[in-house]
C-alpha cells in the first residue's frame, strides 16, 4: 500500500482555513461545503499553489510543509495529479500530446508512448488519440486529463469538482473510471464536490467545510446519521430536522437502558403533545434546547413496517400525516407530508420502487418514526430552558 496524506492547516489570510484531515492510500476523500467554504483553498495548499500561513501537510514519511520548521516543497517537485472542472488542456495540442506535457523528463519517443498507454487505460483508444480537445466529447476531454494526471503517477490526486462540466450519461462512466483508478494506484485522492450524492456515492470519508474551517469528518452514513451540530446538518442535506428540549432520563429504568426523553417543539418553540424516547449520550443537560434530526432510515410506511420491525426492531411512534407535494426524481420520488395537529411540522420522505407510484397529494398516510435513529444536538447561543 501506499502512504497517507495527513493535514493540519491553521491561517486567517487570504482566506481562513482551520482543521485536520487523513487521507489514507487507496482512500477517497470528499470535501464538501458551500461555495467559499475553503474547499478549492485547502487543495491549492495541497497542491503548492498557496503557502498556509501556519501548519504541516505529509504524504508518508515525505513532509511537503511545515510552517514551523521552514519547509515549503514547490509544487512541481510533489508528484501531485491534478484533474480540474473544465478540463485546463491545451487547445492547440492532440490528446496524446497533452498526456505528454506530464512526461517531459522522458525522451519524445517514451513520451508519447507512455501517454499511449495511460490514453488506453483511461479508455480512449484509435483516432482520439491525435484529436484535439475542441474534438472531443466533454468525457472524452476529462478522460484526457485524467491521463495527464496519473502520467505523472502521483502520490496523491486532486480532484476540483471534476464531473460537474460533462453530462450524467458521461458522468457516470468517469464514476467507472474512477473506481478503476482507485483499484489500480493505492494513493490518497482528494475529491472536491458541490454534489452531495456524489460525495456519498464516491467517498470513503467525508470533511464538511464551511468559512474555511473543518466542522466534521467520517464516513458519510455517520455524518448524515450523527452530525454535529444543526450546520452540518443543513450542509449535507439531512432533510428532517426539527427543534425540542432536552428533557433528559425519567426514572431508573431510563438511566439502565441509556435513554432520554425528547419534548419535540414547533419552529416558533411552542411544545407540541409528543416526547420521545431515544438514545442518551449524557452529553445535554436537562432543559436544554436542542436540534434533533433523523434519517430517512428511520420513517416508514404501514406497508414497509412489518420487514422494518423485523430488521430492526419495532418503531415507535405512528404519526398521521397528509401528502402535500409529490416529485418524482428518475427512480426515486420525494414526498413532503405534514404531520397532523402539528402546525408547520413537515416530513420528507425518498421512496423508489414501485411503492412511491402511490404517493399522491392530499393522500393521508401513516409514518413510522423510529426514535432509534434520532440524533440530538444542542442548540447553541440559547441559554437552558425550565
Amino acid at each position: 500500500m501506499g502512504d497517507a496524506l495527513q493535514v493540519e492547516l491553521e491561517q486567517t489570510a487570504p482566506m481562513p482555513l482551520r482543521g485536520q484531515l487523513r487521507c489514507a492510500a487507496g482512500e477517497l476523500l470528499a470535501l464538501v461545503g458551500p461555495s467559499g467554504a475553503g474547499k478549492t483553498s485547502l487543495l491549492r495548499c495541497l497542491a503548492g499553489l498557496m503557502r498556509p500561513q501556519k501548519g504541516v501537510i505529509r504524504v508518508g514519511e515525505e513532509v511537503w510543509v511545515d510552517t514551523r520548521a521552514g519547509v515549503f516543497v514547490p509544487p512541481q517537485q510533489r508528484r501531485i495529479g491534478l484533474v480540474f472542472q473544465h478540463y485546463a488542456l491545451m487547445p492547440h495540442l492532440s490528446a496524446l500530446d497533452n498526456v505528454a506535457l506530464a512526461l517531459l523528463h522522458l525522451p519524445r519517443a517514451q513520451r508519447r508512448a507512455q501517454a499511449q498507454r495511460w490514453l488506453q487505460q483511461v479508455g480512449l483508444h484509435g483516432v482520439h488519440l491525435q484529436r484535439r480537445p475542441a474534438e472531443l466529447s466533454g468525457g472524452q476531454q476529462q478522460r484526457v486529463a485524467v491521463a495527464r494526471a496519473l502520467a505523472r503517477q502521483p502520490r496523491l490526486l486532486l480532484l476540483d469538482e471534476p464531473f460537474s462540466a460533462v453530462d450524467p450519461i458521461n458522468r457516470q462512466g468517469l464514476y467507472d473510471l474512477l473506481a478503476d483508478v482507485r483499484r489500480e494506484l493505492p494513493i490518497p485522492i482528494v475529491l472536491v464536490t458541490h454534489d452531495l450524492n456524489e460525495a456519498r456515492h464516491l467517498a470513503d470519508r467525508m470533511v464538511v467545510i464551511d468559512r474555511g474551517e473543518v466542522l466534521q469528518s467520517g464516513t458519510p452514513a455517520h455524518i448524515y446519521r450523527s452530525p454535529r451540530n444543526a450546520r452540518v446538518a443543513d450542509l449535507v442535506g439531512v432533510l428532517n430536522r426539527f427543534q425540542g428540549v432536552w428533557l433528559g432520563p425519567q426514572d431508573a429504568a431510563d438511566r439502565a437502558a441509556g435513554a432520554g426523553w425528547l419534548q419535540w417543539l414547533l419552529d416558533d418553540g411552542q411544545p407540541t403533545p409528543l416526547r420521545l424516547r431515544v438514545r442518551d449520550k449524557g452529553k445535554i443537560p436537562a432543559g436544554q434546547r436542542v436540534t434533533w434530526v433523523v434519517q430517512g432510515d428511520g420513517l416508514h410506511l404501514d406497508s414497509e413496517r412489518s420487514a422494518a420491525a423485523t430488521a430492526q426492531g419495532p418503531c415507535d411512534m405512528a404519526l398521521a400525516t397528509t401528502v402535500q407535494t409529490v416529485r418524482y426524481l428518475g427512480e426515486t420520488t420525494m414526498a413532503s407530508a405534514a404531520v397532523d395537529g402539528l402546525p408547520g411540522v413537515t416530513l420528507r420522505l425518498v421512496r423508489s420502487g414501485p411503492l412511491r407510484q402511490a404517493l399522491q397529494p392530499g393522500q393521508p398516510l401513516r409514518v413510522w418514526l423510529d426514535c432509534d435513529w434520532v440524533h440530538v444536538m444542542p442548540t447553541r447561543a440559547v441559554r437552558p430552558v425550565g
